[in-house]
């Protein structure tokens, strides 16, 4: 299935952006940061990265799902779901508002596999993003393509057992907040404000949490519990989907001297959906 999407390896793709103000501005209200200047020049949280570099797509050549279609720069995956499998990013300078930077993205392997709801292929990009001063960060992203939704359930994994958590923290999930998301990512996947489509489509039970929502929200819950740190790096992987307006935890072990620390998210049954090894460091 894979033997012709493999010539698709190695290709790149640049595109540059600004860290602009009102962005910054949108990012600060969505997660009720009061704490974080607009002044051209002013430092912005590293992990706010993930609002930049949108695809930005003409209408007129999205898929169904509201992403590009597939076979322009990602290649023509013959299944049709997608989702976010994980992520890996290393911060290597900061970022200030007003910044020009630029992304270059690699398509750096397709793999085939076999998961618990059928046969998937794994896309993983490279990030590489540079600032006015050289490397900013560089993100390995792992985008997993799937076959249609069964009738049947499929077997359920046993739930990933839980560390010890040093903290706690109550997430609500709403619509509201995954449209906010969406329209400051300008991210068109209809699973997560179309909730007819996620249902009636891809045969999930509400509208799904973004990845990148409960990343972001458990990384800000991290630096609440670490008052002057900073994100330097993260590794998420999604282990399940969290579903909108059901009650979910953000949690985190203890960090060690280097402030390396396991955080998690916990669905309302108390399985982890999400799980981060992340360090935080002045």
């Amino acid at each position: 299935m894979t033997g012709d999407l493999h010539s698709w390896l190695g290709r790149k793709r640049r595109v540059t952006d600004e860290m602009a103000a009102p962005l910054v501005r949108r990012m600060a209200a969505l997660t009720d940061r009061a704490d974080v200047a607009l002044d051209r020049g002013a430092p912005v949280p590293n992990h706010w990265l993930c609002m930049l570099f949108d695809d930005a797509a003409p209408q007129s050549q999205l898929g169904p799902d509201g992403h590009p279609a597939k076979g322009d720069f990602l290649p023509p995956v013959p299944l049709p779901r997608r989702m976010l499998g994980g992520r890996r990013l290393t911060y290597h300078a900061p970022v200030r508002v007003g910044d020009t930077l630029e992304r270059e993205t690699e398509i750096a392997a397709i793999t085939p596999k076999v998961g618990r709801s059928g046969a998937m292929i794994l896309v993983m990009l490279r990030h590489t993003i540079a600032g006015p001063d050289g490397l900013v960060a560089v993100e390995e992203q792992d985008i997993a393509y799937l076959e249609p939704k069964r009738d049947a359930p499929a077997p359920k994994a046993p739930p990933a057992e839980a560390p010890v958590a040093a903290w706690r923290d109550p997430f609500a999930p709403d619509p509201v907040m995954l449209f906010r998301y969406s329209a400051l990512a300008f991210n068109g996947h209809r699973i997560h404000y179309d909730a007819d489509y996620a249902r009636d489509v891809e045969g999930y039970p509400a509208l799904v949490v973004n990845g990148g929502v409960t990343t972001l929200f458990l990384l800000e819950a991290a630096l609440r519990h670490a008052p002057g740190a900073q994100v330097r790096s993260y590794d998420a992987r999604t282990l399940k989907p969290l579903f909108c307006g059901r009650p979910a935890e953000l949690c985190a072990g203890t960090p060690d001297k280097a402030g390396r620390c396991t955080l998690w998210a916990e669905d309302e049954t108390g399985a982890i959906a999400l799980r981060i090894q992340a360090r935080l460091a002045p």
